[in-house]
This record gives C-alpha cells, structure tokens and sequence, in this order.
C-alpha cells in the first residue's frame, strides 16, 4: 500500500504539473524573464497553490502521532544557514534558471518532451554520482 500511496502522489504530482503549464521550461524561464519583458506570473499561482495545499497537509498531519505508512513523520531537523545549504540553492537555482527545469518537472517531462528533458535528468544523476563520490571535506 505504502508503494500504491506513492505511485498516486506522483501521478498527481505530474498531473498538476502538466494542467499548470510548468512542464515547459519556456514558461518557467518566462517567469524567470523579469527584465526582459516576456514575464509570464503563472508560476507565482502554481506555488501559491502548492504552498496552500501544503499548509493543509501539516496542519492535518499535525493532528497525527505518526504517519498512515511509516512509522513515524520524518521532518527536516537542520535549521542552520550553512555554506553546503546556500551552494547548493545557488547551483540548483543557476541549473533551473539556464534551462528551465527542475528535477520534478524534468522527470515528468521526459515522456513527451523529447531529448532535453532526458538530458538533463542524465546529467542530474551524474551530479549526484559526482556528489556521492567526492569526499565530504570537497562537498558543497
């Protein structure tokens, strides 16, 4: 069941993602196009509505001891600002800000939008590879 609750988070992950428009990465580099003229604000909604979702979720989830398919809530626990934090917001911001993707959506993507997203998905499994094979004194 834990494996079929899962499976059907995706699938409304990627529904909602595709019904929004953000599986293009033209429209999310459009919102990232401040300047330039070509702003396109759908994203603000999209987030504005991931965030009130979420707000519900907690709040429901709060009321739990333990989740329904593990057996207890794995929360963040590090409140920290620290150096591997802000590198690696900076590298996954400059990653989505060039090419418009980010790991949700490129994985959703790559069914129908051709090499791009498939590229990128390769080359973030050869980031992570990288990642996972520099010692901890060299990682961000």
């Amino acid at each position: 069941m834990k494996i079929a609750s899962a499976a059907i988070s995706g699938l409304l992950f990627g529904i909602g993602l595709a019904l929004s428009g953000m599986l293009d990465p033209v429209r999310v580099l459009g919102f990232l196009d401040i300047a330039g003229g070509a702003w396109d604000p759908t994203l603000v909604f999209v987030l504005a509505g991931a965030v009130g979702v979420t707000a519900v979720g907690y709040g429901l989830a709060g009321r739990r001891a333990a989740p329904i398919y593990d057996e207890r809530f794995h929360l963040p626990e590090a409140t920290a600002l620290d150096l591997r934090l802000l590198g690696g917001a900076t590298v996954f911001g400059v990653g989505w800000g060039l090419v418009g993707y980010c790991p949700g959506p490129a994985i959703a993507s790559i069914g129908f939008a051709g090499t791009s997203a498939a590229i990128f998905c390769l080359a973030m499994v050869g980031g992570m590879i990288l990642h996972r094979a520099l010692p901890e004194t060299a990682r961000i």
